[in-house]
């Protein structure tokens, strides 16, 4: 009813029904990125190709920056640069040996680029370095190759990203989404369920950075 009301406002403030929309579009777009953050941020691709551009002149004035390849090569992955990305990791392989996000990365390329056994390895190798990198997400990743071929190991899976995100959000969620994709509706139900049950006991400070995936379990259930 209100967002009825706005937009009657707005079309008699504007003399215009479709600039009414514009602008109902763009405030409702600012209010979610301010409170909510279910949209996606317009700037941030702006952003990561500043960053990509900086990176890049920074490793042809050291090539020995491990940081800044290692660095750059997460951004090109997230572009779905895998073959680059591919590249940058392997040239630094052996200062990474003991790096969990190394390990996680490099075989994340290697199955994006269908070499699955390989990349596999490399990402149990991550989670056997630190079994809770980036929140057990490989986890996920692994269950997601596996969903349609072998859906006994996706659920292998998805347990054990389970057993690490017990308190979070954003975890289940994620577990939710997975349980679709393996078409198990009623824990997928309980898990959005649990994603939004999690949010309503959180202090008030905690609610913002988990409140986008409260929404989405809401959407979603």
């Amino acid at each position: 009813m209100g967002k009825i009301f706005g937009f009657i406002l707005l079309w008699r403030l504007l003399g215009n029904p479709f600039l009414a929309i514009l602008v109902l579009l763009v405030i409702v777009y600012l209010l979610d990125r301010r409170f909510v953050g279910v949209f996606p941020s317009l700037t941030k691709p702006f952003k990561r190709m500043g960053q990509v551009s900086r990176l890049r002149t920074q490793i042809s004035m050291n090539p020995n920056d491990v940081s800044s390849k290692h660095e750059l090569a997460r951004l090109l992955i997230e572009r779905k640069k895998d073959a680059e990305a591919q590249k940058l990791l392997e040239s630094i392989a052996s200062q990474s040996e003991d790096s969990a996000e190394f390990w996680d990365d490099l075989g994340t390329v290697y199955v994006r680029q269908g070499d699955i056994q390989k990349g596999e390895a490399y990402i149990l190798k991550a989670l056997e370095i630190n079994p809770r990198v980036k929140y057990g997400r490989p986890y996920l990743r692994l269950a997601d190759v596996y969903k349609n071929s072998d859906r006994d190991k996706a659920v292998e899976y998805v347990h054990r990203f389970q057993e690490i995100q017990s308190s979070s959000c954003e975890g289940y969620y994620l577990l939710g989404m997975m349980y679709k994709a393996l078409d198990r509706q009623a824990e997928a139900k309980a898990a959005f369920q649990e994603s939004i049950n999690i949010y309503r006991s959180l202090p008030k400070y905690k609610k913002r950075q988990e409140r986008k995936w409260a929404v989405l379990s809401m959407m979603r259930k």
